[in-house]
């Protein structure tokens, strides 16, 4: 598993942003949000902004836009400090120092958190979901220029490497028992910081809000006429809006992950996502739509289904509580959970 996102992949965005202007809604990701009606007493206020390598957007529905605003504003300074944390783009970042020098002392206990929930994703997808995959991501991204694929012996060595049982956590200290591991948090850390920017507007009061990153999001309460927030869910081949199946969601995240988001070759059968297991992207699933009680969850859920692919992944799902899934396959076959659509 791997979701490279990042900081400086700002330029990357024109596809996933195609359609974000349509009439029908917004394109977000794998993900689409129609947005609610005007209505009398509350207001939508709108915020988006480059963060993490994506556009963040957030919707918040109040009675005052100016103090709104100042919500909105917290829960981004919030969101850009966690951001700053758990990023690999920034050199003097906790998470760069511990790949730097396979250990931290007195890591920040959101990082602690973080490293102990990508654990238990880990554990529970049989290592599909690795957060030791960095090298082989940045081994494949090296496709996109060259075009060529790497050498079979160079991934047999990283793979070497790849085990998130190299990561040890002891208190506050997070090392690595194997020299030369490096970990990316993108998988899961993008979903938390979304998390923890609801909590930033939950504590301002507002308890009706939809906040976004690169197709991860949550949505509390209701839109401002009252409804539930309907979310789109993009086929993984077509950008037309028309094709996206909707689903209706309040106090829920929702997160997808797709070939179709990064991919290194136009065949999409080499992408972001790598499988820990055998060093490649996984040949099976185009998309995962993951629906769970947090953003983290669903983030890393999704990660996780793409490199298992359908039929154990809706295995796994029924065994959550609390979660759902939507997964389409190389074929545009569709599986899902009993209550993904209900």
């Amino acid at each position: 598993m791997a979701e490279s996102s990042g900081q400086p992949g700002i330029a990357n965005l024109s596809r996933r942003r195609l359609l974000q202007l349509a009439a029908a809604g917004t394109v977000l990701g794998g993900l689409a949000f129609w947005g609610p009606r005007q209505g009398k007493s509350l207001e939508a206020v709108r915020h988006s902004q480059p963060m993490m390598g994506t556009i963040v957007n957030m919707v918040v529905c109040a009675p005052d836009e100016v103090a709104a605003r100042e919500a909105i504003d917290s829960c981004i300074g919030r969101m850009e400090e966690l951001s700053s944390m758990m990023s690999t783009y920034v050199a003097d970042s906790p998470l760069s120092e511990l790949n730097r020098n396979g250990i931290l002392r007195n890591a920040p206990p959101e990082m602690l958190e973080v490293f102990a929930m990508s654990r238990k994703l880990s554990e529970l997808s049989g290592g599909a979901f690795d957060p030791t995959v960095l090298p082989l991501v940045g081994l494949f991204k090296e496709v996109k220029n060259t075009g060529v694929l790497p050498d079979e012996r160079k991934i047999k060595e990283i793979l070497q490497l790849v085990d998130y049982r190299h990561i040890v956590v002891e208190d506050r200290t997070i090392s690595y028992s194997q020299p030369g591991t490096q970990v990316t948090l993108d998988a899961v850390a993008k979903g938390y910081i979304v998390d923890q920017g609801i909590r930033v507007l939950a504590a301002a009061g507002y308890t009706n809000a939809f906040v976004e990153a690169g197709g991860d999001l949550m949505v509390v309460g209701h839109r401002q006429d009252g409804g539930p927030w309907r979310i789109g869910i993009r086929d993984p081949r077509s950008d037309d809006l028309k094709k996206m199946r909707k689903i209706e969601l309040s106090d829920r995240a929702i997160a997808t992950s797709g070939d179709y988001m990064q991919y290194f070759t136009e065949d999409k059968k080499v992408h972001h996502i790598i499988n820990p297991h055998t060093g490649f992207s996984p040949l099976q699933t185009a998309s995962s739509s993951i629906i769970a009680p947090t953003v983290a969850w669903a983030d890393g859920l999704a990660t996780a289904t793409m490199v298992m692919g359908p039929e154990q992944s809706i295995e796994l799902l029924d065994s959550l509580p609390d979660c759902e899934g939507y997964l389409i396959d190389k074929d545009l076959n569709r599986y899902q959970t009993g209550g993904f659509f209900s």
